[in-house]
C-alpha cells in the first residue's frame, strides 16, 4: 500500500501545474444564487451559475425603465429639462424613494438622478405615468421591450421591482437587459457618479449616494443597478472597463450586502484575470465610404457604433480575423447613431461575429437644385450618359 501511494504522488508530481489549476477552478460567487458574467460587446459568456433559473430581481427591474427613458430622450419625444409632476400614486410607492410630495414637480434630468443613482420607486412611478399615463401602461411597454430582445424568461408586474407574483427574470435575460442599456452611452453620466444632489435651490437639499458601492471602490466601475427585496435578496448589475474591456456581471440572491459587493467584484477580477480583448476596429474609427442616392452628401464614411473585438483566455494567442462591410438600403436622412449596416467579423470562412455599423455624420434629402447639379457634374465628367 505504500509502494502504491507513493507511486500516486509521483504521478500526481508528473501533471503539468497548469492543468491541475483548471481542475482547481474555484467559485468566485459561493454566496450568490445565480450569477453571470460577459464581456460587453461580444455577449461572450465567460462565467455562469444557475443563470437561466427563473426568480425575482429587485430594482435591476429599473433597468428596462431606464432604457424606454433614454430611447424617448433619443427620439426627441422627451427632453432632459422636461418637467415631470409626482402623483400621489408615485410619491406614495415607499421603499427607496427621493422622497416626492404629491405635486412636486422635477425635471427628467433629476428623476433619472433619483432613478439610477437612489433606486428611487417614486421617482420611476412618476416617470412611467408621464411617458405612458399610468404605471400598468409602461409596463406593458417594458414587457414589449424584452420580448423585442427576444427574452423570453421575463416578466414584469410593476416597473419598479417590488416584489409581486409573476414578476421574475433570469440572469441571462437581466445580462441582456444590462448589455442593451449600455448601448445608450447617455446611461454612464447618471450610473458613474457616486454621489451628487436634488433640491439644490431649496430648503430641502438633498444628498444623493449611488447605491451601488463598486463606482467607488472598483477600478473601472460605472454602474449599473442594485436591488434588494425580502424575495429577491441582494441583487447587483455592475459593469466596469479595463484595458479597452468592458464586462457585465449579473449577482442575484445574496445574503448580505457587503458579501454581493465583494463577491461581484472578485466576479469581475476572475473575468479581468483570465480573460483579454483583441481590438479589430475600434468604436467610430471609419472602415469604409458609401454612395447616397439622392442625398445632400454624395458619399458619407461609416464607423462602428461600437468597438469590433474577440474575446480570449490570456493563454491563448490572438487569431487573424478579417472584416466585412454589410450595407442596409438606406432611407434618408440618417444620422449618427442609425444603423446602417454591419462590419462582420470572420475567422477563416466562418462569420463568428458582428458590429453595428453608422454614418460619421448626417446625411439629409438633397432638394431638386442639388440633384439637377449633381446630374449635370456627372454628365461633364462622363459618369453619365444620355
Amino acid at each position: 500500500m505504500r509502494k502504491l501511494g507513493i507511486l500516486c504522488l509521483a504521478l500526481l508530481m508528473m501533471i503539468p501545474l497548469s492543468v491541475r489549476a483548471e481542475e482547481q477552478v474555484v467559485d468566485p460567487v459561493p454566496g450568490a444564487r445565480n450569477a453571470i458574467l460577459i464581456e460587453a460587446t461580444t455577449g461572450k459568456i465567460l462565467y455562469e451559475k444557475g443563470s437561466q433559473e427563473k426568480r425575482a430581481m429587485a430594482s435591476l427591474t429599473k433597468m428596462v425603465a431606464q432604457i424606454l427613458i433614454l430611447e424617448q430622450i433619443e427620439s426627441g419625444k422627451l427632453k432632459w429639462e422636461d418637467e415631470v409632476t409626482a402623483s400621489a400614486n408615485a410619491s406614495g410607492m415607499g421603499g427607496s424613494q427621493i422622497y416626492l410630495s404629491p405635486g412636486e414637480v422635477m425635471t427628467v434630468k433629476e428623476m433619472m438622478k433619483g432613478i439610477s443613482m437612489a433606486s428611487a420607486n417614486d421617482a420611476t412611478v412618476a416617470m412611467a405615468e408621464h411617458i405612458a399615463g399610468s404605471e400598468a401602461n409602461f409596463v406593458n411597454m417594458m414587457n414589449d421591450k424584452v420580448k423585442s430582445l427576444g427574452l423570453k424568461n421575463t416578466v414584469f408586474k410593476n416597473c419598479t421591482g417590488l416584489d409581486e407574483d409573476g414578476h421574475y427574470s433570469t440572469a441571462y435575460d437581466l445580462v441582456k437587459i444590462a448589455q442593451e442599456l449600455l448601448k445608450h452611452q447617455q446611461i454612464f453620466d447618471y450610473s458613474s457618479v457616486y454621489e451628487d444632489y436634488l433640491r439644490t435651490n431649496t430648503p430641502n437639499k438633498f444628498w444623493l449616494v449611488n447605491t451601488n458601492k463598486l463606482v467607488r471602490f472598483y477600478d473601472g466601475a460605472d454602474g449599473l443597478k442594485t436591488g434588494h427585496t425580502d424575495n429577491a435578496k441582494y441583487c447587483i448589475a455592475a459593469t466596469a472597463k479595463r484595458n479597452g474591456m468592458r464586462l457585465i456581471a449579473i449577482v442575484l440572491g445574496e445574503e448580505v450586502s457587503k458579501v454581493r459587493n465583494s463577491e461581484t467584484m472578485e466576479l469581475l477580477d476572475y473575468g479581468y484575470n483570465n480573460y483579454k480583448v483583441n481590438t479589430l476596429k475600434k468604436q467610430n474609427e471609419v472602415v469604409g465610404r458609401i454612395k447616397v442616392e439622392k442625398g445632400n452628401k454624395e458619399t458619407v464614411e461609416v464607423v462602428p457604433i461600437m468597438d469590433a473585438l474577440r474575446v480570449s483566455k490570456k493563454n491563448e494567442e490572438d487569431k487573424s480575423y478579417t472584416t466585412k462591410i454589410k450595407m442596409n438600403e438606406i432611407a434618408l436622412p440618417v444620422k449618427q447613431g442609425d444603423v446602417v449596416g454591419k462590419l462582420q467579423i470572420y475567422d477563416g470562412n466562418q462569420k463568428v461575429g458582428e458590429v453595428d455599423l453608422t454614418v460619421k455624420e448626417t446625411v439629409e434629402k438633397s432638394n431638386f437644385l442639388e440633384l439637377f447639379y449633381r446630374s449635370l457634374k456627372d454628365m461633364t465628367l462622363g459618369n453619365i450618359t444620355i
